[in-house]
């Protein structure tokens, strides 16, 4: 454990509410399966009054699943985002205080914080509907070099580019601070979104890019030639890893491309959050200096073991076993 080296995330500190859903109910509503849609906050309790058996909640969003896992694994963490001044807000930031987090840095809104319903379909895929309540609130501002003080790295969620004049302003203070700089593309839907400032965004500022294929795909315009999008991301930055679930993980330096053999998972349950704590165990490895390969082998450990329960948080049990799997 490398407890001089800060990881801090940034994003929206979101509650999420896990629903086990049929086939129909996905296709009763608007947007594409297994993407990401902002609602309201009318949207987010009709929907939440319509599931058909109770959600499961847990502290989420991408950049939290990913600190979460960090702070659970004994890495010095940070946590920069807007929560809610109501019990979620609290629920959120205490849990981050438990495992060992520092959550100082979260800034506390005027509103109710943000929830993201996750309805996973029987195939375990998820299709996420979000209110970012609070978090939404977070002016650029209100965030400079001084919140990133003694920190290292700063991981960003992608969600984010969302808001460019926000995104830009933590990028600058995160540089100006002298962090290196993750950024997680989240969804397809974001990377079609902004795909007018992403390339000078990975160009200008950030150091590593995580990916999955949908993402991949839709920034590089490369279609199912996975080490051909790793090679194209590396372009912009140092290190690109592009995530393919069960066929593994392509990891990109320079003109240098390794394919990281997949985790076998038995059963795939729920893809909530596998993304982010691929990302979780790549991070972990990597700022312990161990080589590339073996910090995506982390993060494969991680992001397999995820997918066979429900949500982003692995039981105790599950977490023994992984704990042991990286050690070993």
């Amino acid at each position: 454990m490398n407890k001089e080296f800060t990881i801090i995330g940034v994003g929206s500190p979101i509650v999420d509410a896990i629903a086990q859903v049929e086939e129909a109910f996905i296709e009763q509503i608007d947007g594409e399966k297994g993407g990401m849609v902002l609602v309201d906050a009318e949207a987010i309790v009709s929907l939440l009054e319509s599931i058909p058996r109770e959600p499961t909640k847990a502290p989420g969003g991408s950049a939290g699943n990913t600190l979460f896992t960090l702070a659970r694994m004994g890495n010095s963490t940070s946590f920069l985002g807007k929560t809610g001044n109501c019990s979620e807000g609290e629920f959120y930031r205490g849990h981050f205080s438990k495992l060992g987090g520092d959550s100082s840095r979260f800034k506390i809104g005027e509103i109710p914080n943000g929830q993201c319903l996750s309805l996973v379909s029987p195939d375990g895929e998820r299709t996420m509907r979000t209110h970012l309540g609070a978090a939404m609130t977070l002016a650029p501002e209100e965030i400079s070099a001084a919140d990133f003080a003694n920190c290292s790295h700063a991981h960003i969620e992608g969600y984010l580019l969302f808001n460019e004049a926000l995104m830009m302003r933590v990028l600058e203070s995160a540089k100006e601070a002298g962090c290196s700089i993750s950024l997680d593309l989240a969804s397809f839907e974001v990377v079609h979104a902004t795909r007018d400032i992403l390339p000078g965004i990975l160009r200008d500022y950030v150091d590593i890019v995580f990916a999955n294929e949908e993402e991949a795909a839709a920034f590089t315009e490369i279609k199912e030639d996975y080490h051909a999008m790793a090679a194209h991301l590396a372009d912009y930055c140092d290190i690109a890893a592009v995530k393919v679930g069960a066929h593994g993980s392509y990891i990109a330096q320079g003109a240098a491309v390794t394919k990281i053999e997949p985790m076998h998972a038995a059963k795939v349950i729920d893809t909530t959050g596998a993304g982010d704590l691929w990302a979780a165990g790549f991070l972990h490895g990597w700022s312990q200096q161990r080589e590339l390969a073996e910090a995506a082998k982390i993060g494969s450990i991680l992001g397999s073991a995820v997918v066979q329960v429900q949500g982003s948080v692995l039981p105790p049990h599950v977490w023994e076993d992984v704990m042991c799997a990286i050690q070993a």
